[in-house]
């Protein structure tokens, strides 16, 4: 028999939990419906149902086949539906989140030069962080991301890495705003205004230890991600902030000054779902390293390990 179809009779009867209703849904009888169950339970050489006259429960074995099963079969449906848009010419749309903090000069690129290289295509862009990515990619609510690093990309496949040196944000009559460029170091004794822990957990535990191996040890840390939060946090004197220099252009009362090389960066690569894959995500990749890139503030970042580990790798804001 079709396993395929087995698992859907199974899937039924083990919802239902009852032969009779389970039947009736499929538009089969009962008997060669119950001669299907045990085939299935033969060939996975175990039981899948305790079952008498009164009652049917699902056995341990069979209910780990029912997650398995529902996955399976809705990754077969996806498969199929996208393999005969494929065939069709009907591949529509790319769902991708991006993190908060892209500039938005970097999204109309990505937006513009994916259209063109792909113009059957709609790149559909939701505002996510590290986390919800990671979410939603596993739910198969996404079809790719452009995930901040370091993050657990188990069972994802990864596009080119790039990353972006970072400086600091400190208010322009601040004594560390006559420098050209900053240590670390130089930061003891501030606070540090940084985005919160849930959107990337990896990245902020990262962040800080870094910070700690090169001398500074926030005396508190202040949670934000909205640009004119961190603006206001580091004018009221609640810490220093890392960015690019994006945020300090919006405000002439704070300054952004680079670190030292080789300090903190932001480390970023687009990641897919490694099974039955979006035909356009391998290519999307491409094209958000070129375009960020072509940006000027990105560099080829080293390869890492498919699963890593939260300080085998430098910081970036998430």
């Amino acid at each position: 028999m079709d396993p395929l179809r087995a698992l859907r009779y199974f899937v039924v009867v083990a919802e239902e939990l009852h032969f009779g209703r389970a039947a009736d849904r499929l538009g089969i009888a009962q008997p060669p419906l119950s001669q299907r169950i045990r085939r299935l339970e033969d060939d996975l050489g175990a039981r899948l149902f305790d079952r008498d006259s009164r009652r049917v429960e699902l056995t341990e074995a069979g209910q780990i086949l029912l997650a398995e099963s529902r996955d399976l079969l809705a990754r077969w449906e996806r498969m199929r539906t996208l393999v005969g848009k494929a065939h069709r010419g009907e591949i529509d749309s790319l769902r991708v989140g991006v993190p908060p903090e892209v500039a938005g000069r970097v999204l109309a690129d990505l937006l513009t030069t994916f259209g063109g290289a792909c113009p059957d295509v709609r790149l559909d862009l939701q505002e996510l962080t590290t986390t919800e990515q990671v979410r939603l990619l596993a739910d198969r609510e996404l079809d790719a991301g452009l995930l901040q690093h370091p993050v657990d990309v188990s069972g994802l496949e990864l596009g080119p890495a790039v990353q972006t040196p970072l400086g600091v944000v400190l208010p322009r009559d601040s004594p560390l705003a006559a420098r050209s460029e900053l240590a670390l170091g130089d930061l003891a004794g501030h606070g540090l205004v940084l985005f919160p822990r849930a959107a990337a957990p990896g990245l902020y535990d990262a962040t800080l230890r870094t910070c700690w191996e090169q001398g500074f040890r926030p005396s508190h840390v202040r949670h934000a991600r909205n640009p004119e939060f961190v603006l206001g946090l580091v004018l009221s004197g609640q810490g220093v902030a890392f960015d690019q220099g994006l945020v300090a252009r919006k405000e002439p009362r704070v300054v952004w000054r680079p670190l030292v090389p080789g300090s903190l960066s932001w480390r970023m690569s687009v990641a897919w779902p490694a099974v039955n894959p979006h035909p356009e995500a391998a290519r999307l990749a491409e094209v958000v390293a070129d375009v960020l890139a072509r940006d000027g503030v990105t560099t080829p970042a080293p390869v890492q390990d498919p699963v890593e580990r939260p300080w085998n790798v430098v910081f970036g804001r998430s």
